[in-house]
């Protein structure tokens, strides 16, 4: 198997790649190279594994292409129709998600399986590819809900005030 180098708080520095990808394990297991690779947006986990196989994509259990929500599927297809059918035909990913929105668990799935794409192919091209076309797909959204303050009914909502 290739060198690898874990970055403190980074990520998984892979021989070929400019960069470092986030939340990804490469293992081989009976002989078998496999990627785990997690995605997050919000409050929603994924958590996409990818081994050698024959193109099948499942979201918990389901076929990505049977997917029930339009948009969503769409979201989670768009690291896949990048990277093209010659790699994804090579690969099974089955991923696993919870938490959050139906949008917010489409995302976590895109970055899980764009982070496990580029990092069982070790492809710094590809890496490349999504980065150009939208940087969150491997980097994430920081972003985070304002928690709610006491004595008020939102996180920055305030009663009105009124000078006269």
């Amino acid at each position: 198997m290739s060198e690898k180098t874990e970055v403190k708080g980074v990520g998984l520095l892979l021989p070929g790649l400019p960069r470092p990808i986030p939340s990804v394990t490469v293992q081989e297991i009976a002989g078998v190279k496999t990627v785990i690779a997690v995605g997050k947006k919000k409050t929603a986990i994924a958590r996409a594994i990818i081994r050698p196989g024959y193109g099948r994509v499942r979201i918990n259990g389901v076929p990505v292409e049977i997917w029930p929500i339009e948009m969503a599927r769409l979201k989670m297809m768009e690291p896949l129709l990048l990277a093209g059918k010659e790699i994804v035909s090579k690969v099974d990913i089955d991923v696993n998600v919870h938490g959050g929105g139906v949008m917010s668990q489409a995302s976590a799935v895109r970055m899980a399986i764009a982070r496990g794409l580029v990092a069982y192919t070790q492809n710094s091209q590809l890496l490349e590819l999504y980065m150009k076309y939208d940087p969150s797909m491997i980097k994430g959204d920081p972003r985070r809900t304002e928690p709610k303050k006491p004595g008020r009914k939102h996180a920055r909502s305030m009663r009105q005030k009124a000078y006269r």
